[in-house]
């Protein structure tokens, strides 16, 4: 097999790797399943007795996993705008998530010192709520963008 022939198996599997959407039948499939485990939280925070934790982590990787399937979802009609809008919102969801990252352990220290006389020691954001609020980012800012194009 020559050099180009190389080259271009390459550029298609990753082409095919970048183009990866689901069909647009999952989006309520990924409704569905932040809805159930946002239920599923308020049920083990106010009626579940003991030690649940291991559920809040099953719960958040649930809801993790369907607003992933959301954005990850094709619309009814996908064409080279809403490609390009999807790729813009993934770019400022990931900007916005890195400014975020850096910025709120460092806000939440400073409200902890205000509000509690005795003060709080300093700490960082779970994997959990970082990738969360981008994932929410992304669904707001794409859904918005298409809103406006």
């Amino acid at each position: 097999m020559n050099k180009e022939k190389m080259m271009d198996c390459e550029r298609n599997r990753f082409q095919k790797f970048i183009n990866f959407r689901l069909s647009h039948r999952f989006m309520p499939i990924g409704i569905a399943v932040v809805l159930l485990s946002i239920t599923a939280m308020f049920v083990r925070a106010f009626a579940l007795d003991g030690d649940t934790l291991w559920l809040k982590h099953i719960l958040q990787k649930t809801m993790l996993v369907g607003l992933l399937i959301m954005s990850l979802s094709k619309d009814k009609e996908e064409d080279e705008m809403t490609i390009s809008l999807r790729a813009q919102s993934y770019a400022i969801a990931f900007v916005i998530g890195v400014i975020y990252a850096l910025v709120m352990p460092y806000v939440e220290f400073g409200v902890s010192n205000v509000v509690n006389s005795e003060g709080q020691a300093f700490k960082d954001l779970g994997d959990f709520q970082v990738l969360l609020f981008m994932l929410m980012i992304q669904l707001l800012f794409y859904h918005n963008l298409k809103r406006y194009r």
